[in-house]
């Protein structure tokens, strides 16, 4: 088998929370013992409802924000041993997308000066060469290289987002972490920007990191896709054994709740009951048991581990 481009290894990001005189300090644990590998050419994504800690995730990876705990290797260098400086080189390889293309541009920089800033800073060739790179970016993402000079203002939506993958593109990346690149965007224009980070990935080689809340969208893009509850990954599996065989109750929860055309068939929606358990003071057992129909006296008291299947998806339940 193929070394993994990325590979994750019980990542941990926890917060502190609360202390002073008379009260104790608690600890939010918003990433607990992830783990996960992304291939060259891929496309991994993470899905789950708002505050899983996907997000988290994701910058933790690119140490964007700085992990409490584990290994993240890249093309087999830990990231986490890296000094700044090395750490810095090895952001050339390692790029973001992010989810408002607006709050993700500065609105006193033309669109092609943010474009070439990564190139500036690492003085990758002449100026000339730059504003040479900067213009084939901008074609390659679907935009006249003649609106170079203009402001993020002066664009749609759909194109900031086009831009802001042109910035990502420009020290030409081995790894994309993508941020729900889509959700701020007006549905007509969505499915042009799947489809160009896809036709950039068949041309380019790229690997994507993707973290979205919309299924189809995740279904459209992705090789693999897991799922994440409460800070950990509860299933992991090629993205048609998910979408078609879901194994853990959480994530067949997530599948009920995707809409369907008029074919004359109805989706039993599944609806999950009470409110997820405290991150600061979580209760034994598995994350889910108390919002799962299936729960026994195990799921209570033990943690169920994320272990291979003979079909190849990693799972952690006590009952599948």
């Amino acid at each position: 088998m193929t070394t993994p481009l990325l590979e994750v290894r019980g990542l941990h990001k926890h917060y502190p929370v609360g202390g002073g005189w008379f009260r104790r300090q608690r600890v939010v644990k918003a990433v607990h013992d992830v783990s996960f590998t992304v291939q060259a050419g891929e496309t991994l994504a993470l899905v789950g409802e708002s505050g899983c800690g996907k997000t988290t995730t994701a910058k933790s990876v690119l140490r964007l924000i700085e992990p409490s705990a584990g290994q993240i290797l890249f093309a087999g260098q830990d990231l986490m041993q890296l000094s700044a400086r090395a750490l810095r080189e090895r952001r050339r390889d390692l790029q973001f997308v992010f989810q408002d293309p607006y709050a993700s541009l500065n609105p006193k920089l033309s669109v092609g000066a943010a474009v070439q800033e990564p190139l500036d800073n690492f003085s990758v060739g002449s100026q000339a060469q730059r504003r040479e790179r900067v213009a084939e970016l901008f074609a390659r993402v679907g935009l006249r290289p003649e609106g170079m000079d203009r402001y993020p203002h002066e664009f749609s939506g759909g194109q900031r987002q086009r831009i802001g993958i042109a910035r990502a593109l420009a020290l030409r990346p081995k790894l994309i972490v993508c941020d729900e690149p889509v959700s701020a965007l007006d549905v007509s224009v969505q499915a042009q920007v799947v489809n160009l980070l896809m036709d950039l990935q068949d041309q380019l080689g790229v690997a994507y990191l993707f973290v979205a809340h919309d299924l189809a969208v995740v279904r459209h893009i992705s090789h693999r896709v897991a799922v994440m509850y409460l800070g950990r990954i509860v299933e992991l599996a090629a993205r048609e054994t998910l979408f078609t065989q879901p194994r853990h109750p959480y994530t067949e929860v997530l599948l009920s709740a995707i809409p369907q055309p008029h074919t004359g068939q109805r989706r039993q929606r599944m609806l999950l009951a009470g409110d997820p358990p405290s991150v600061s003071n979580p209760l034994p057992g598995c994350t889910f048991h108390p919002r799962c129909a299936l729960a026994q006296e195990r799921c209570r008291l033990e943690a169920p581990r994320l272990t291979p299947r003979a079909d190849g998806r990693l799972l952690a339940c006590h009952l599948r």
